[in-house]
């Protein structure tokens, strides 16, 4: 049965353009075309001498096609599986391969060492290797020799059997009809009788009420009305079908399968070869009889038992339209502190109809969880309660009870949350017929056998955030929102409507002289939403009274009552003072009480004589503070208070007293501008003179009288600066003379600062320490002047030694004479320091500056020179022939034959050691450096598309002035030279691998190198010729015999022909302008039998070189000469059957073509093995006409070998035909044998027991062979049951099948 998970795609072709009766129709016609083809092609295969090949090819893909094409449309029922349709294939070819050749069967009798070949059967050989089998057979057939067979049967009993596969049928509405099966076995009705009994009747009513009771009615269906029934059974199984299958994925693999999805009526069960199924349809309730069935031979069968069957309405159960769910009560609310267990009951009616007793299925669902019921025993009260169990069933089934309606009672409880369905399954009457209610019906129809009642929690609500204890705040000017949660509420009873009181605070509570007046107000729920905000603009007590949803009323929780208090403004107590000192009023202080939610943010402003006012603030943290307010600078000040914050306002205006105040800051004084020294003193230098500049900065009034105290090493001196009218002065005070002279430190401070006021304020900031340095710096190159010079390699860093003065660290400007516009800068902390430099030239010093001061550079020692020692470098030497190329600056050696050795010089200067690794053609090189060189370079040849392919690069070390390396000859190319790296006793190149000579001045020299001549054969293939033929080529298409010659053309080659028999040599010199020749000499001729060798004895091409060592497996090549072709058969007789195999011995040299002819006509079959055997397959004539050896060479006429080919004999049981005989007992039939052949026959019949396999013959029972029959018909009489069929015939000179010899080729080994 089809499910949706084993769905397969439907047919290629969709229904609405052709139905799939018509596609099959037309895809098993074409079939059967094609192979009528292919049976026309094979006859004329048979008697034409057309190509096998071409038909074997044309039908191996006709039948490819075909069977790829029909699994691509997938039509039902000829839809296959994959292995299937490959096994479809495979049939297919081999019977391709019986009929046209490439495949025969050993039946005996051929000798099986023996190879197929036929043209006609080895066809398929050309283009499928190994399919034929090499196996020898008949040819045109086996089973065309003995055809026919003849069965005899005994006739059986014939019976009729009313639903014989135990279904139950019920009418579901008036209207409808049901086909009550009716399976008939080794007969054809002809008529069938039955009657038809009304329900509930009883034979004893009086005759008196026959008028009211339904009386049995008898009816008679003949032929046509079978044959109408029949045909409205399968127009509604295909209408059936076709509105079944909505989309095309409903198609199975098999179609049948879909049988098992369609009504108990319209399924085709599988039946036996003697049975058949008629049905008797029937449209009104009752008891059906059978009562005779009688077949075409006006004979009755005979009736199984039981013989009847009971159709009554199908049974219904649905739910009543009076119940109280379809009056609108399908939401319930739980009962008070419901979770599970007990709850509510419900009543529901059904309406139940059907023969009872019935029994009604049904399941109840709630929250995902099902759980089934089962009610039986559902009958009226007026039943037979005196009858038992037995009885009750008996009457039943002869249709004693009828159909009644019953109402009743299902009390459900609701004791659980959620939705409860409850669903009626099916219902069964006591007939067996279940029908499943809801299944399939509209929507409508569903509403009876379903019903839904919901369970809905109760809704309970309460204040959040907010209860005793916790009031919840108002501020002045805005609303308090008050949160109502729901908690355990269904979101199927939302929205809720929650009902608040409020009650306004008593008068001692009030803040203001506004009447408020209680209320109680109904709030809702917004949508989707458990949670209610309340805005409460008022204080007072806000309570919920009440909660109700959709459905259900609720509970309301702790807490139930929110008080909301109103919270003051934030307010200030504020009390100004004066700070007043020498010089008047400095600042100004305030004293703060706050009221209200700490903490507290104070915003103040202050305003300076006409500049714009600042507001700055402060935190207070507890409800009282101090605030004090000290300006820098003097000027008129007002001073005002001007906003508050607490936790719950922010900035409320504050209207507090403000002051006014004329502020004198006290006078203040410091040092600027200084380096801070140990112990948290500035530090300030004095190089030279007799004074000190200090600078100080002053605060206050001024003008300002200052007091310096200077405090040398033996004593202090105050110094008094009057009358300073900037706020920032520099003073020159004197450095004490025992300093000044010798040098040292001395501490400055400041004693006291006088403003305009005459205000004296002493200070005691930290003073400042003077370092006095009396001798100045200097910096100088250490060495002599024909000293400071210094060489290193090129790119090493060199080291100029200082000789420096003062006190580090210093900073040293310098430059290289080269660049004197780039000046350079280092620090050096030592006193014998170093400046670290790597380009070469020389190097002056600019300026010196110590820590301290700056100094002066000694002319005698400002300069230092660094030199670089020189790269080594080389070149050809001048007595190498070589011609310069400047376009890449190369130098073109001499040519040189590969293998050759030669040399280039190299010149070196200094001491030399040489380590070359080369042993091949040496090269001079000039190089200049310090010894022992090493030198690196590049070996490149061409790469045959313009470019060059790197072949190694060595290293060698020399350590004389001149050196030589050897050159690259073991190669036919250009090769190329190029020197990338020299290193030498300096610049070694292990440590300067980095260091490349850029291209442009790299040393370049190429040879070329030309290829010694060779010559070869491109394979060693032996070839062929006939005595007597001249040495000339035989294949111009060929590889066999072709000369290969590499070189540099016209070519000189030399070769020898060597006889093995005679042992005589013949040597042959010739001209060749082309690299490849294939052998041609017309001037040689083969005057002997058996091998010759051709080698190859010198070549020499246009370079004059050496020739290349030639390669022993390809300098030679063998000829054989070989004589005329020989046949010789086996076997001497002259007679021969078709299908028989004659074998030959063939003499020569492997391939043979022999030429024969059959009947007339003219063919010739290859031979590669010996002996050979050809299988004939038609009767006549045949002979051998030639054989040739030597691909197709050397040929000699055959005279001698003639043979006749007979037809096997064949038999035929009952014409060639599939004869059936039925008799009775006692009875006799005929048996006619019919022989074909050249008398005398023999045969042998054999009878069989009847199987019920297609195609297979049963036990075999009984043999006979008759011997000596001269006619050609013979008979013979049996009253016996069975197959009788032909196994052996056998004529003058053939037999059928053939027997298998003792073995031919045994005689003559």
């Amino acid at each position: 049965m089809s499910t949706d998970s084993n769905r397969v795609a439907g047919p290629t072709i969709p229904e609405r353009f052709l139905d799939v009766p018509s596609q099959r129709l037309y895809v098993l016609s074409l079939a059967a075309l094609l192979q009528a083809i292919k049976l026309f092609d094979f006859f004329r295969f048979l008697v034409t001498d057309e190509s096998q090949a071409l038909y074997g090819r044309k039908w191996l893909i006709a039948d490819l096609l075909f069977c790829l094409c029909l699994a691509w449309l997938r039509i039902p029922r000829l839809r296959y599986s994959k292995s299937v349709v490959a096994l479809q294939i495979i049939s297919l070819w081999l019977v391709d391969g019986l009929m046209f050749g490439g495949i025969t069967v050993n039946l005996g009798g051929r000798n099986p060492l023996a190879g197929m070949s036929l043209t006609k059967l080895s066809g398929l050989l050309s283009y499928l290797p190994d399919v034929g089998l090499g196996i020898l057979g008949s040819g045109k057939g086996d089973d065309g020799h003995l055809l026919g067979q003849h069965t005899v049967r005994m006739s059986p009993i014939s019976t009729a059997r009313l639903n014989p596969y135990g279904q139950t049928f019920c009418l579901a509405s008036p209207g409808d009809s049901v086909l009550i099966p009716l399976l008939l076995n080794n007969t054809n009705a002809y008529s069938v009788q039955y009657s038809l009994v009304p329900l509930g009747y009883n034979e004893d009513s009086v005759e008196g009420e026959k008028n009211k009771v339904p009386q049995v009615e008898r009816i008679e269906l003949a032929t046509k009305d079978m044959h109408a029934i029949e045909q409205s059974r399968q127009k509604a199984l295909q209408s059936t079908r076709s509105a079944s299958k909505r989309n095309p994925d409903d198609f199975d693999e098999y179609d049948d399968d879909d049988d098992e999805e369609l009504p108990q009526a319209f399924r085709s069960p599988s039946l036996q070869k003697t049975q058949t199924l008629v049905h008797i349809q029937l449209n009104k309730p009752g008891r059906i009889v059978l009562e005779r069935v009688v077949d075409i031979s006006k004979v009755d069968a005979r009736l199984v038992y039981p013989g009847e069957i009971t159709v009554a309405p199908c049974p219904r159960a649905e739910f009543t339209d009076s119940d109280v769910a379809v009056r609108g009560e399908d939401v319930r609310c739980a009962l008070p502190g419901l979770r599970s267990g007990a709850g509510e009951e419900l009543e529901l009616e059904l309406d139940v109809y059907g023969v009872p007793p019935l029994s009604l299925r049904w399941y109840k669902e709630v929250g995902g969880r099902r759980e089934s019921f089962m009610v039986e025993g559902i009958e009226n009260s007026g039943h037979a309660h005196g009858l038992s169990a037995d009885d009750q069933r008996a009457l039943v089934a002869s249709g004693g009870r009828s159909p009644v309606e019953l109402k009743i009672p299902l009390l459900v409880t609701l004791d659980a949350l959620g939705t409860h369905t409850y669903v009626l399954e099916s219902v069964t009457d006591a007939l067996g017929n279940v029908v499943q209610t809801g299944l399939g019906l509209s929507t409508n129809k569903e509403s009876k056998t379903r019903r839904s009642v919901t369970v809905v929690r109760r809704p309970s609500v309460s204040f959040q955030g907010c209860g005793p204890g916790v009031p919840a705040p108002l501020l002045i000017g805005s609303a308090a929102h008050l949160s109502v949660s729901g908690k355990d509420a269904d979101p199927l009873d939302a929205p809720w409507d929650i009902a608040i009181r409020y009650q306004p605070p008593g008068p001692e509570e009030r803040s203001s002289s506004k009447k408020l007046k209680a209320w109680t107000k109904s709030f809702q729920t917004p949508t989707d939403q458990k949670e209610l905000t309340v805005r409460a603009e008022v204080p007072g007590e806000y309570t919920i009274m009440g909660v109700k949803g959709k459905y259900c009323e609720g509970d309301i929780l702790s807490p139930e009552t929110c008080k909301v208090v109103e919270r003051p403004l934030p307010t200030a107590e504020i009390e100004w003072k004066k700070i007043h000192e020498c010089s008047g009023d400095i600042g100004v202080s305030a004293s703060l009480v706050l009221h209200g939610t700490p903490p507290f943010h104070v915003y103040y402003r202050t305003q300076r004589d006409k500049e714009s006012p600042v507001t700055q603030s402060k935190m207070f943290a507890s409800s009282r503070g101090e605030l004090t307010i000290q300006p820098d600078r003097s000027g008129h000040y007002v001073f005002q208070f001007v906003q508050i914050s607490d936790a719950n306002y922010k900035k409320v205006d504050l209207k507090g007293p403000s002051i006014d105040q004329v502020v004198h800051p006290p006078a203040s004084a410091d040092f600027v501008n200084s380096i801070h020294g140990g112990r948290g003193k500035k530090q300030i230098n004095s190089c030279s003179g007799s004074l000190v500049d200090v600078d100080v900065e002053l605060r206050g009034t001024g003008p300002w009288n200052l007091e310096v105290q200077i405090v040398g090493p033996k004593g202090s001196e105050i110094v008094r600066v009057p009358a300073i009218t900037a706020a920032k002065k520099t003073l020159q005070l004197p450095i004490p003379k025992v300093v000044d002279r010798d040098g040292g430190s001395f501490e400055i401070d400041l004693v006291s600062v006088e403003d305009a006021y005459g205000c004296k304020r002493a200070l005691s900031v930290p003073g400042i320490v003077v370092n006095v340095r009396r001798i100045q710096p200097t910096a100088r190159f250490y060495g002599k002047d024909n000293e400071r010079q210094i060489t290193t390699l090129d790119n090493e860093q060199a080291s100029l030694p200082l000789r420096l003065t003062g006190d580090g660290p210093w900073h040293v400007k310098y430059r290289r004479a080269d660049a004197p516009d780039r000046i350079l800068t280092t620090t050096v902390s030592n006193a014998n320091g170093e400046i670290h430099v790597r380009d070469k030239g020389l190097y002056e010093l600019l300026e010196i500056a110590d820590s301290q001061c700056p100094g002066t550079v000694i002319t005698s020692g400002v300069s230092y020179r660094v030199d670089h020692i020189p790269r080594p470098s080389a070149k050809l030497s001048s007595e190498i022939r070589s011609t310069y190329e400047p376009f890449n600056g190369s130098h073109i050696l001499p040519p040189i034959c590969e293998g050759v050795n030669d040399h280039v010089d190299l010149d070196l200067s200094g001491r030399s050691i040489l380590t070359a690794q080369y042993t091949e053609a040496l090269t001079n090189i000039v190089m200049i450096g310090r010894p022992p060189f090493q030198i690196m370079y590049n070996v490149a040849k061409d790469n045959g598309m313009g470019g060059t392919k790197i072949l190694d690069q060595p290293t060698f070390s020399s350590i004389q002035p001149r050196t030589s390396f050897q050159l690259h000859t073991d190669e036919a190319a250009r090769i190329y030279y190029e020197v990338k790296q020299i290193g030498d006793a300096a610049y070694p190149l292990a440590k300067n691998k980095d260091a490349i000579i850029p291209r442009s001045q790299r040393l370049l020299f190429e040879q070329q190198i030309l290829m010694r001549p060779s010559a070869r054969f491109k394979n060693h293939n032996r070839m062929s010729y006939c005595l007597y033929d001249a040495f000339t080529p035989v294949d111009t298409f060929g590889q066999d015999g072709v000369v290969a010659l590499e070189g540099t053309a016209p070519f000189q080659l030399k070769l020898s022909i060597r006889n093995l028999a005679t042992s005589a040599i013949h040597y042959a010199l010739v001209e060749l302008q082309d690299t490849t020749w294939r052998l041609d000499i017309p001037s040689y001729t083969f005057h002997s039998i058996g091998p010759h060798l051709v080698t190859i004895e010198s070549v020499q091409d246009a370079s004059h070189c050496e020739q290349a060592v030639p390669d022993p497996l390809f300098r030679s090549i063998w000829v054989d000469i070989a004589e005329t072709a020989a046949i010789v058969p086996f076997d001497r007789r002259q007679d021969f059957c078709v299908g028989e195999a004659i074998q030959f011995q063939l003499e020569g040299t492997p391939p043979w073509s022999i030429g024969y002819t059959i009947n007339g006509k003219a063919r010739t079959q290859e031979a590669k093995i010996s002996p050979f055997s050809i299988v004939q397959q038609q009767a006549g004539d045949f002979t051998i006409n030639s054989i040739a050896h030597q691909q197709k060479q050397c040929k000699t006429a055959i005279t001698d070998l003639r043979y006749s080919v007979h037809s096997l004999p064949s038999a035929k049981v009952g014409e060639g035909k599939m004869v059936s005989s039925n008799i009775h007992e006692g009875d006799q039939v005929e048996i006619k044998f019919e022989l074909i052949g050249e008398p005398p026959f023999t045969f042998t019949y054999q009878r069989s027991e009847l199987t019920t396999k297609k195609g297979m013959l049963g036990k075999v029972l009984e043999t006979h062979t008759v011997s000596g029959v001269t006619t050609r018909e013979y008979s013979i009489f049996s009253a016996l049951e069975g197959t009788w069929t032909v196994t052996f015939i056998a004529d003058r000179y053939c037999r059928y099948p053939p027997a298998q010899p003792d073995g031919v080729l045994d005689k003559f080994r």
